[in-house]
């Protein structure tokens, strides 16, 4: 069942301009353990916010960082996290729409709307992050590869020495947080990357001024209805975003469906096809070479030295959970990946053939929501049919109401 974006974030504003955070500012994030959320907790942290979250979930890989920094974080829901004295009460929930998703009617929402406190998206506030350091937004965009293409931009800026702040919904390593793991880095630098999420206007709040458009194909059908909706989303968010650079990835064939909504769109576009690139790419796998060529070229419109370039498209080790090495017992070696879609499958069987040739492969399967796999199942059959063994866990409902 195809739901409206409005729907999905019931009770949440819509998309803003971006605006500084202010020092002290009181904001309450609502599911904080989450990779999204979880970053927009410690952002608004290193802007100034009086920051805190709550998850009934627990901890996670993600709030590690959180508790580092001593930001307060508590383990349930509780209207008390509003319905405090004026002085002490925040002045804005930022939410995530998991929770609107399936209640909208949530208790600490409801308290929020009686006192007239704002609830925004969590995305809002990693937006108004990057308004507050000033840096130069880059946002990166597409189906799939967004976490590793953004996560490679961090890499790659970080060792140009361009010190970037950045949200990336994947943890990045020690390395390139200056610390704990996390899917937050705060910068001193020029430049803000971002991983712009389609689903239900999520990159609504952000108005880059670098756009990387990996890709584009059907995905979350619980938003929308076909291709041809999912184009659209795309062209009109980047439509909103006048004077960008876009970054397009026209080897793909649903980037070029998005380009011809934009041919009137004032900004510049810089078309990438498939042409080798002149570096060695370490990640493996085709997927991997095409993200690579939007790396490559969004540090281009950057100004970042070909050097730098090469170096990073070579070492770049990758971010969580996308094909991340998790160890090896016994001959047998296990990666964790994040594919949730029968392309994104068939892309991660075809860099592990290509990396661990003559090895017999298992494909251990969690699917994600009752829609996707409903409306995808003989995909997701034909794909997995790449493995030499299958086996299927029970289905993560995650934001999905409909078990039906």
């Amino acid at each position: 069942m195809t739901r409206a974006a409005s729907d999905i974030g019931k009770g949440l504003a819509s998309a803003r301009q971006a605006r500084p955070i202010r020092r002290a500012e009181r904001i309450h994030v609502l599911g904080a353990a989450g990779a999204g959320a979880s970053a927009a907790v410690l952002l608004a942290h290193r802007a100034g916010a009086d920051v805190s979250g709550c998850d009934p979930g627990g901890q996670t890989p993600y709030t590690a960082a959180l508790l580092e920094a001593g930001i307060p974080l508590v383990w349930q829901h509780d209207v008390a996290h509003v319905n405090r004295a004026a002085a002490e009460r925040p002045e804005r929930l930022a939410v995530t729409k998991a929770l609107t998703a399936v209640d909208p009617d949530h208790p600490e929402l409801q308290a929020a709307h009686r006192l007239g406190i704002p609830t925004e998206p969590w995305q809002q506030l990693v937006a108004d992050a990057a308004a507050t350091t000033g840096q130069r937004l880059v946002a990166v965009a597409g189906t799939h590869g967004k976490s590793t293409t953004s996560g490679w931009l961090v890499d790659l800026l970080v060792r140009a020495g361009r010190d970037p702040s950045a949200f990336v919904g994947a943890l990045l390593d020690a390395a390139l947080t200056g610390g704990t793991p996390s899917t937050a880095r705060w910068g001193s630098g020029d430049v803000f990357v971002v991983e712009a999420d389609e689903y239900a206007g999520n990159f609504d709040p952000y108005r880059p001024d670098v756009i990387a458009l990996l890709n584009a194909e059907w995905d979350h059908p619980d938003v929308f209805a076909d291709a041809d909706a999912v184009y659209d989303a795309f062209a009109n968010w980047i439509r909103a975003a006048d004077g960008a650079t876009l970054v397009a990835n026209v080897a793909d064939d649903g980037v070029r469906h998005v380009l011809e909504r934009l041919t009137d769109w004032p900004g510049t576009v810089i078309r990438l096809d498939d042409t080798p690139l002149p570096f060695v790419v370490g990640l493996p796998g085709p997927a991997n070479a095409a993200n690579a060529r939007v790396v490559a070229g969004v540090a281009r419109v950057l100004g970042v030295a070909d050097a730098d370039i090469a170096s990073s498209l070579t070492q770049f080790g990758g971010v969580g959970r996308r094909l991340e090495l998790k160890g090896e017992v016994n001959g047998v070696t296990v990666l964790d990946d994040y594919g949730h879609h029968p392309t994104a499958i068939a892309k991660t069987i075809q860099a592990v053939r290509e990396k661990y040739p003559d090895r017999r492969l298992w494909a251990v399967y969690e699917p994600l929501t009752f829609h996707r796999t409903a409306a995808m199942l003989e995909q997701f059959a034909d794909v997995l049919k790449g493995a030499d063994e299958v086996a299927i866990a029970d289905i993560w409902a995650g934001r999905d109401p409909d078990t039906t």
